[in-house]
């Protein structure tokens, strides 16, 4: 199932019909990953499913990951086998399910004098790690001695270098995978609204029977019937619980991830980095195109969950930690040129430190009927979905004698995937750029698209070529935009710079030249009055400007 199906906010007044007009057997809050991947389970197994989102969907927690499908190795030293186990062996079915999306990664693990890895640990960790995760064939870890892991990133302190541990991994656009589950979801018939926020719920004889909404485009408010409610909110789970007044037992511990990102020639890195912190944490160097970022924090979070911002100390921190791992690296507050900070809803455990609670996942059931769900990875999503929408199922079947097919999320490949797998990505790539050369795109533009994209690609430059920009740039854009706009639910420039094509995180050079034509596009489309363009061009600078000179300080 590839087809593009039309999914845009300029149909939002039909799709609140549907909302309202129809009993759903399920309607899931939270339009992020976890959301995502339960709404795609449910509606393949046959549920009538909704999901309504309070922002755009990705907003939260499932557009600020360390944007990585990896395995959680570092759980191995708190001995969370099982964890390690399952996502370690997600990590090639979701590969398998989008490969222009979820693209392999090697990972080098340094081992450094009196660092937290030695090498003979390092060695059975990664063996355990392939055991658990199931990891064949070339991807198999393997143990370097200096001299190699010197030829793979010469950055690395010669020094202090032992070895290395090298193993696979695979990075992702976190956002726009939480985005291809929902749109392949609609393919198998899932009802979805952004900017739709839950207010209180319905019940029904004492029972959760549906919940309240207000569109938070139009002010409308209108209720959604079903018969199952999911929370899925991520940092939210618990205002939704206590507006249930199912708030009891185990909460929710909110920790702060940040991420920072650098040009590439600041930080130039040859590939992926695991390194040691001198605090004895791990974080990652990963190179993507045009930049280098580098995460993670890992701190104790108890403001406001919508405006989760960066402090000094957030970002000195992982700089003196780079500059600390890498040879001739000396990079200050202004080379940062763009940064995301998200939280992690994991599971409060009295005594912990953030770095030390665990990151499995959770399901919690009021008396009401209301079914929560938070903790996990970013990498289990799908078997997290897999859990809920079981027991969905099993109270299904012991209700009423409905009975349910089992979880086909694993064979279901997400929109935008056609390929068999990444070397088929890699031809279609050297054939996109077949089409844009002949314009004087550079190779790195046809990566782009077919890694945001995949075959859907193919609709977008239909529309660059019918477009008449003189800048070959802004019809590209133009061409995203309007793609975006007709079959992914963008309804603002956020959505766009940030969430659909990662600009601002990536690629923050474009929205200097890109800013004034794509606002004057979404005005052409959405009919806005100057006012609205202007705040939108206001909050855009602020953006720009805050990211180029790094006011952190000021926050």
């Amino acid at each position: 199932m590839s087809k593009n199906i039309r999914f845009s906010n300029l149909d939002r007044e039909k799709t609140v019909q549907k909302l309202t007009e129809t009993t759903f057997d399920l309607v899931v809050i939270g339009g992020g990953i976890t959301g995502a991947g339960i709404a795609l389970d449910a509606a393949s197994r046959g549920l009538r499913t909704a999901l309504v989102e309070k922002g755009d969907f990705a907003s939260g927690t499932s557009s600020k990951s360390t944007k990585l499908i990896h395995g959680g190795l570092r759980y191995l030293k708190q001995f969370d086998f099982w964890l390690v186990k399952e996502v370690g062996s997600e990590r090639a079915v979701v590969h398998q399910l989008a490969p222009h999306l979820v693209l392999p990664e090697k990972m080098l693990l340094p081992l450094i004098e009196n660092g937290s890895y030695g090498k003979w640990l390092t060695s059975i960790g990664l063996k355990v790690y392939d055991i658990l995760a199931q990891v064949e064939g070339e991807d198999k870890r393997q143990m370097l001695e200096k001299k190699e892991a010197l030829k793979l990133e010469p950055l690395l302190p010669k020094k202090r270098l032992k070895g290395a541990g090298y193993y696979a991994e695979y990075r992702t656009d976190d956002a726009r995978l939480t985005l291809e589950n929902i749109k392949t979801g609609l393919q198998f018939g899932t009802t979805a609204m952004n900017y739709a926020q839950v207010s209180d719920f319905l019940y029904r004889d004492g029972k959760v029977a549906g919940v309240k909404v207000k569109d938070r485009v139009t002010d409308v408010e209108f209720d959604i019937n079903a018969d199952y409610v999911v929370n899925s909110t991520g940092p939210w789970v618990d205002e939704l619980r206590e507006a249930n007044h199912s708030k009891k037992g185990k909460k929710l511990h909110l920790t702060k991830g940040v991420h920072l990102v650098f040009p590439h020639e600041k930080l130039p890195v040859r590939q992926s980095v695991y390194f040691d912190i001198p605090d004895g944490r791990m974080m990652f160097a990963i190179p993507r195109g045009k930049v280098t970022y580098i995460g993670t924090t890992d701190t104790n979070y108890a403001g406001d969950k919508d405006q989760v911002g960066i402090d000094l100390a957030d970002a000195m921190y992982l700089i003196s930690a780079v500059n600390h791992m890498f040879t001739g690296i000396n990079l200050q507050l202004e080379d940062i040129i763009s940064s995301w900070a998200g939280l992690r809803p994991l599971i409060n455990e009295e005594g912990k430190s953030p770095s030390e609670l665990s990151r499995k996942d959770e399901i919690f059931l009021s008396d009401t009927g209301l079914i929560s769900i938070a903790g996990g990875k970013l990498t289990g999503y799908r078997k997290m979905a897999e859990r809920t929408v079981d027991l969905i199922a099993k109270k299904m079947e012991d209700g009423n004698g409905t009975e349910t097919k089992p979880c086909t999320t694993d064979k279901i490949f997400l929109c935008g995937n056609e390929f068999k797998n990444h070397n088929h990505v890699k031809n279609y790539i050297s054939k996109v750029y077949d089409q844009l050369k002949s314009d004087a795109f550079i190779p790195y533009d046809a990566w782009y698209l077919v890694t945001t994209y995949g075959k859907q690609t193919e609709t977008i430059l239909e529309t660059y070529k019918s477009l008449r920009d003189k800048d070959k740039y802004v019809r590209l854009a133009k061409a995203e935009l309007h793609f975006g706009i007709e079959y992914e639910s963008i309804l603002n420039p956020m959505d766009f710079f940030i969430r659909r094509t990662g600009r601002l995180y990536f690629d923050m050079e474009s929205l200097r030249f890109l800013m004034e034509p794509i606002l004057e596009e979404f005005q052409a489309i959405f009919k806005w009055e100057d006012e609205k363009k202007d705040s939108y061009r206001k909050e855009l600078k602020k953006i720009i400007f805050e990211h180029a000179d790094f006011s952190i300080t000021r926050r």
